[in-house]
């Protein structure tokens, strides 16, 4: 699958969004790993990262790697390459690699446009970054063009909650940083699945629906829905 062409303007408006996202995370990577840590220990668990990362193998891509807290949850036996979009976040991943003897490849690149060519990965992994990538549709479009067919797609996510007083909460709190950094609390990403033909492998939701785990299977070819596919329908409610 080919990566579709883009527009000018479109082209201009995610360049200028990502110059903001830069700035942003210019600022936050010194604090990053703290303010995350206490985030997953007190709010959503800090279980998923091992969960998402113990079941990748072969060639793998980690998207949007910020500064490598998931190294430490990778098998031994795969080859590994990282992307992301700063390069501060990528040196505080560099420094985390060369601490735990880890083999890595990190690159400096863009969820929305990713520089490998269709086929490249047994597996993709991203974890908590869908939220603040700028079209999270077009990234999990190019996930699945560099991914080879059968390969695996691995995703963790803070959502929305199924709990409504939860979700107004995390509708109020994104109010500003939805437009100042372009970060979401109450995506579906899981949603887009379905746009770009994958087969929903393992799905669940968890802490009152605000986390979000899949694994699906980049079809090799459009088929029948099986009912394997029916019973997991539940990511578009």
């Amino acid at each position: 699958m080919a990566r579709p062409p883009q527009d000018e303007r479109s082209q201009a408006q995610r360049a200028r969004q990502n110059e903001r996202k830069l700035r942003s995370y210019a600022k936050d990577a010194p604090t990053y790993d703290q303010e995350t840590d206490f985030f997953e220990k007190w709010i959503i668990g800090t279980e998923h990262r091992g969960w998402a990362c113990s079941r990748a193998g072969g060639v793998t891509l980690e998207v949007a790697i910020g500064t490598g807290l998931n190294l430490l949850h990778y098998p031994d036996d795969l080859t590994l390459t990282g992307v992301d979009l700063s390069p501060d976040m990528l040196a505080l991943a560099r420094a985390r690699a060369e601490r735990l003897g880890r083999a890595v490849e990190l690159l400096e690149a863009d969820a929305q446009n990713l520089p490998f060519p269709d086929q490249s990965f047994d597996t993709v992994v991203c974890t908590y970054a869908l939220c603040s990538v700028a079209d999270d549709a077009l990234a999990i479009g190019e996930m699945r063009r560099v991914l080879k067919p059968g390969g695996h797609l691995i995703l963790v996510d803070h959502v929305r909650s199924t709990v409504p007083p939860i979700y107004w909460m995390q509708w109020l709190y994104e109010f500003v940083p939805r437009r100042t950094k372009g970060e979401y609390m109450t995506r579906r990403p899981a949603q887009h699945l379905k746009t770009h033909e994958f087969q929903i492998m393992a799905h669940d939701r968890l802490r009152a629906g605000v986390v979000e785990r899949l694994i699906a299977v980049k079809r090799a070819q459009p088929f029948m829905q099986t009912q394997r596919e029916k019973e997991g329908q539940e990511i578009t409610r």
